[in-house]
């Protein structure tokens, strides 16, 4: 069941993800259409595959580097159909849908293992610091597409190629807003993950704080994303500057999900948490 209903997600967002380039290129409405309902339907088939997999597990499905990329590729497509509710840009999924599909393609490389839930995962609070983290992780990466699209429409302007890429992509002032709505979202669900990140490590382990580099990682996105904010707010941060440091932030946080989990964790590491090594 659940191979079935991951393969039907993994395909009908790569069909997906195909019609939005299609799209790109040509600019037709009825593409563009197609791709959104193909995109759709591919997130619902994503969508039953972890809940099916909570049933399972009777735990969040992010016990191991297969099921978190599948879950970050869920969290990232949630966020651009929010995203298109408030902006309406066509354009925007043709450069979201490959960035899903990529982490589904990785996971869907990556072997499958046994998983051990232990008891200290069953608490209602993992859920809810997972699914906070996730969707700030998601709008995070709006915010590192946001800003490829507006060096990309920068680079066009400067060098005067105002021909069919530029009037493809949205204006700068509008990649801009999409950046900084993006970044307030983001922080906020940043915040409430490691709040209830802290609140779950205090009930599971008996200490809000253990510096595990996890931890360490997610604390320097924080204050990074938290020192982009204030100066956006506050002084004025636009444009390229803001473009560049998004793209910077989405750096360390991929740092803090792959690299921490992997290689330096402790208690966050995927083998620790269940997952046997490799999968």
């Amino acid at each position: 069941m659940a191979l079935f209903l991951y393969g039907f997600a993994l395909v009908l967002i790569l069909l997906a993800t195909a019609a939005f380039i299609v799209y790109l290129v040509r600019q037709k409405k009825s593409t563009y259409h197609w791709a959104y309902r193909l995109l759709l339907a591919g997130f619902a088939f994503l969508s039953f595959f972890i809940g099916y997999e909570y049933y399972t597990l009777g735990v969040a499905p992010v016990l191991t580097l297969k099921s978190s990329l599948s879950f970050f590729a869920w969290a990232i497509l949630l966020v651009y159909l929010l995203f298109h509710l408030k902006f309406r840009l066509m354009v925007l999924g043709s450069f979201v849908a490959p960035l899903a599909a990529c982490l589904l393609i990785l996971s869907s490389t990556l072997p499958g293992g046994e998983v051990t839930v232990k008891p200290i995962f069953r608490s209602l609070w993992l859920p809810i610091h997972i699914g906070t983290a996730f969707v700030g992780n998601g709008f995070f990466a709006v915010t590192f597409v946001a800003g490829i699209m507006y060096l990309i429409q920068e680079s066009q302007i400067k060098k005067k190629r105002l021909g069919s890429l530029y009037s493809r992509l949205p204006s700068l002032e509008t990649l801009d807003s999409i950046n900084h709505y993006a970044l307030i979202c983001g922080f906020t669900f940043m915040t409430a993950g490691m709040i209830t990140g802290s609140i779950y490590a205090q009930v599971a382990l008996g200490s809000y704080w253990r510096w595990d580099p996890k931890e360490v990682c997610s604390l320097i996105g924080w204050i990074f994303y938290a020192v982009l904010l204030h100066e956006r707010l506050t002084v004025g941060w636009r444009g390229r500057r803001a473009a560049l440091l998004s793209l910077f932030g989405f750096l360390i946080l991929l740092l803090a999900f792959v690299g921490a989990n992997l290689w330096l964790s402790d208690y966050h590491s995927f083998k620790n948490m269940g997952g046997r090594s490799g999968s």
